[in-house]
């Protein structure tokens, strides 16, 4: 029986075209080209071609990398970190598409008893960490949701919408609203059409700014993201590092009944981003279409990387584990935020997360700063690779207005190296600035 296919007529002229460039020896790829690397991977291979060596090696100071400790809080009582878990024969088998019933439950168990809300296992999806599950929603969005997303935010957003094809709009950040744009600049409609949908992204603490919406303005968040059209995907992936820690699931009213996507993971506040788990937390409908795309699309996630997840969530561990990160994280904040203030660097950065959000004098930019870095063993990200309204294709005519921004990460730094990294940021810091000063750049 012949294959029917629902290819256009112009798909069919790109496939002569494709075999029209064999016949003068090149092979066109059949995959899109739509897929460059991250904006921080890019950053690591630059360093790595300037430095000899991969950013976080011995002799690096990895202030560009998104990851925390991976060892115990000591300063403040954090407590260890299982050394392994035990794999049964029946671990060897397939594991289930939403993810083990053990996981799920300790999942359900930690938003409700930390955050007082009420889902089930059914509301719980479980992901190889949290970006996957972020990219599945995104997959899945009919035609008429389109996205608001700031103009500064974590760098793969803007691929995974470019990839899956998502209508999306800009919502300034500007230092004349402290990259912190109101909860109404996320669903303000006036240039959609009526029966569009709209359905914000937001990181909450903010990667890269660290601005965190909590209290009130989350509440007043998570009814907007209620109301009929509306929608909201809140990647809670900083969730700890805010004193106190900080969930919409703890403002949701009706979430069977809702378009609210949370995102978590282990990979920050559990300090455990080698074992790749993240969640979901949506409605009982929407798990479903995830749990059928995983079936057939993802295969399920490891069992004993879940098995690990469901000890880090042993309630009497998490509570530990929570006041640490607040407790240590808060601290690393306050002491490289005075220490950048004492340089004259403007800090825009909120109380969550584990970044400083900075930025250069009038004349320096953060690409020069990070070129300089890198010859030192370190490095930053630029804020250009955080800028959604970027191009996609890298277009080098784009100019983008956050030059002079960058994000400095403390998350993986010990607390003993905080002379040190102080020390090497300024010695180059002001060697920029003498240069430029005196007319050498």
């Amino acid at each position: 029986m012949a294959r029917m296919s629902k290819r256009e007529p112009q798909e069919w002229k790109d496939c002569e075209s494709g075999m029209a460039d064999q016949n003068d020896g090149h092979v066109e790829s059949f995959l899109s080209d739509n897929c460059p690397p991250m904006g921080i991977y890019e950053t690591l291979y630059a360093f790595h071609d300037t430095f000899g060596s991969f950013m976080g090696t011995e002799g690096t100071h990895p202030w560009s990398q998104g990851f925390p400790l991976t060892t115990p809080l000591e300063k403040f009582g954090g407590p260890s970190l299982p050394s392994s878990v035990e794999v049964t024969p029946e671990d060897r088998f397939y594991p289930k598409a939403w993810g083990h019933p053990a996981l799920r439950e300790a999942i359900v168990e930690y938003y409700n008893s930390e955050y007082g809300s009420s889902i089930t296992p059914e509301n719980v999806m479980v992901f190889a960490g949290g970006r996957p599950g972020i990219y599945t929603v995104m997959a899945f969005l009919k035609e008429h949701v389109n996205v608001s997303i700031g103009n500064i935010e974590w760098p793969a957003y803007l691929d995974i919408l470019e990839q899956t094809n998502t209508e999306h709009q800009i919502v300034p950040f500007t230092k004349e609203n402290n990259f912190h744009p109101s909860n109404a600049e996320y669903y303000n409609r006036e240039s959609l059409d009526k029966n569009i949908c709209l359905m914000p992204v937001i990181s909450n603490p903010q990667n890269p700014s660290g601005q965190t919406r909590s209290g009130e303005e989350l509440r007043e968040l998570m009814e907007m993201a209620e109301q009929p059209g509306n929608g909201i995907l809140l990647d809670e992936a900083y969730e700890m590092f805010h004193s106190p820690s900080v969930s919409g699931i703890q403002y949701v009213q009706d979430l069977d009944n809702s378009n609210v996507f949370i995102a978590g993971a282990c990979t920050k506040g559990l300090q455990s981003p080698g074992i790749r788990i993240g969640w979901i937390v949506a409605s009982k409908t929407n798990i479903e279409t995830m749990a059928n795309y995983s079936s057939f699309g993802m295969g399920g996630v490891s069992h004993p990387s879940q098995h690990y997840a469901v000890k880090l969530l042993e309630p009497n561990r998490v509570k530990q584990a929570r006041k640490a990160v607040e407790q240590h994280y808060t601290w690393q904040r306050e002491r490289y935020g005075k220490a950048f203030e004492e340089m004259g660097l403007g800090v825009y950065t909120g109380n969550g997360g584990f970044y400083h959000w900075l930025e250069l004098p009038e004349g320096m930019t953060s690409d020069e700063l990070n070129k300089r870095l890198f010859k030192r063993g370190a490095a930053i990200l630029c804020a250009s690779d955080c800028d959604m309204a970027r191009p996609h294709s890298k277009d080098p005519s784009y100019v983008t207005p956050y030059e002079r921004f960058f994000r400095f990460s403390f998350g993986p730094l010990l607390p003993e190296t905080f002379e040190s990294d102080i020390q090497l940021f300024k010695e180059v810091f002001e060697d920029y600035m003498l240069d430029m000063q005196g007319g050498l750049i």
